[in-house]
């Protein structure tokens, strides 16, 4: 049996990225972010949702871009800690120990420490309530070496072990149980 609930956001689990900003590094700030996600391939575009009294809003609405860093366990205490701290008050890349690095295609700066770092120039703000969803072109991604397998050329993102947020909650990946088309692909003939 179910009970009715009032409406809530109860899709979970959702990536919890750590989101960098600003123009010049005297400005540069980190929100944590867990509304986000893709909403198309051609062009390739992201999404942000934000509130509007947070520090990082302006930042983005002036400057029109921004960069979705991807987090991992190791960033773990860092993701929480800058969803939790103002930037008004704190410098977070000093306070956490991270490294602001140029990105190729914005002037925000990208979390050298993050695995895919995803740059986006805002291409519309839709005011939608308590947040602001900021809807993003993906314009560059950098993708840590690290975790490119130099055999077969493909990024092996759960090898840096990310995290995810589930109704106020930090979660680490589980195990692997099927690839995409898994259940419809042909199963392989034996041969003798």
């Amino acid at each position: 049996m179910k009970q009715n609930w009032k409406p809530g956001t109860m899709v979970y689990p959702l990536p919890a990225v750590l989101v960098s900003c600003g123009a010049t590094p005297d400005e540069y700030n980190l929100i944590t972010i867990a509304w986000t996600g893709t909403v198309c391939t051609e062009p390739p575009m992201c999404y942000i949702s934000v509130r509007r009294e947070r520090h990082s809003y302006d930042i983005i609405k002036r400057t029109g871009e921004f960069v979705i860093n991807l987090t991992t366990e190791a960033l773990a205490e860092a993701t929480d800690w800058c969803g939790v701290r103002s930037g008004r008050e704190y410098n977070k890349f000093e306070v956490c120990g991270l490294t602001p690095a140029p990105a190729a295609m914005v002037k925000a700066p990208i979390i050298e420490e993050a695995p895919i770092a995803i740059e986006c120039r805002v291409r519309e703000v839709i005011p939608l309530g308590s947040h602001d969803m900021f809807l993003a072109e993906v314009v560059n991604v950098q993708a840590d070496e690290a975790y490119i397998n130099p055999e077969t050329g493909r990024f092996e993102l759960e090898r840096a072990r990310p995290i995810t947020y589930m109704h106020g909650h930090y979660y680490a990946l589980g195990k692997q149980i099927g690839r995409f088309g898994w259940t419809v692909q042909r199963k392989r003939k034996k041969t003798k």
